[in-house]
C-alpha cells in the first residue's frame, strides 16, 4: 500500500471511530432517559411543534415521504440496487450493502424487543403496530440511503455531484424521520435514537467495505 493510501485509510478510520462513539453516546443517552422516564417533556415539545403544522395537503406529502423508509419499500429497492451492482461487477459492494441493510433491520427489531416502548397516542394520523424505540424507519433509512450515497461517492469524482448526492440523501433521511413524528407513530426520541443506531451500524459496515477494497488493491 502506498503511504498516501495508508494515510487516507488512517484518517478515514479515525473519523469513523469518532462517528461511531458519538452515535453510541447519543443512543445511550436517550435509552437511559427512556428507562428513567425523563423524555416526556422533550418529546412533547417537538411533537407539539411538528404536529402544529398538520394540514390535509401536508399529510398526503408526509405519507408519501414515509413510504421511502418502510421495510416493504426497501425490500423492493434492495434487490434492484444489488442486481445493478453485480451487473457492474461490484460484488463486494453488493455484499456489504445487503449486510448493512438486512443486519440493520434485524438489529432494530432486537432493540425494539429490548426496550418495549409503546407508540405515542397523542395525535395519531395513521395507525402503526409494534414497539416504538428506536424508530425502524429512521434507522433503516439512514442505513439504506446512507450506504447508497457512500457507494456513489466511490465512483463519482465531481465535488458538485458529490455535494448533490449528500444533500439529497441527507434531506430524504431527515424528512423520513420528521414524517414519523408528524404522523404520530413515533416520539422524537425514537427518531433520534434510530438515526444514532443506524449511523453507528452504517459506519461500521462502511469501514469494513473500505478495508476489503483497500486490501484487494494492495
Amino acid at each position: 500500500m502506498q503511504p498516501k493510501q495508508a494515510w487516507l485509510t488512517g484518517k478515514y478510520i479515525l473519523t469513523a471511530v469518532v462517528i461511531v462513539l458519538l452515535s453510541i453516546l447519543i443512543f445511550v443517552k436517550f435509552a437511559h432517559d427512556l428507562r428513567e422516564n425523563q423524555l416526556e417533556r422533550f418529546d412533547r415539545t417537538y411533537i407539539d411543534w411538528i404536529q402544529s403544522n398538520i394540514s390535509p395537503k401536508l399529510t398526503i406529502w408526509m405519507k408519501g415521504i414515509t413510504l421511502f423508509g418502510a421495510f416493504q419499500t426497501l425490500f423492493v429497492l434492495l434487490p434492484v440496487s444489488v442486481s445493478l451492482m453485480i451487473w457492474r461487477k461490484k460484488k463486494w459492494e453488493a455484499l456489504f450493502f445487503v449486510v448493512a441493510v438486512t443486519g440493520g433491520m434485524l438489529f432494530n427489531q432486537l432493540l425494539k424487543q429490548i426496550f418495549e416502548r409503546e407508540r405515542p397516542m397523542l395525535r395519531r394520523v395513521v395507525e402503526e403496530t409494534g414497539y416504538s424505540f428506536p424508530s425502524g424507519h429512521s434507522m433503516a433509512s439512514i442505513i439504506f440511503y446512507g450506504m447508497l450515497a457512500m457507494l456513489f461517492f466511490m465512483f463519482v469524482k465531481s465535488p458538485v455531484l458529490k455535494l448533490v448526492i449528500a444533500v439529497t440523501a441527507g434531506c430524504l433521511i431527515i424528512m423520513i424521520g420528521v414524517s414519523r413524528i408528524y404522523l404520530g407513530v413515533h416520539y422524537p426520541s425514537d427518531v433520534i435514537a434510530g438515526f444514532a443506531a443506524g449511523a453507528a451500524w452504517l459506519t461500521v459496515c462502511g469501514v469494513g467495505l473500505q478495508a476489503v477494497l483497500v486490501s484487494r488493491r494492495s
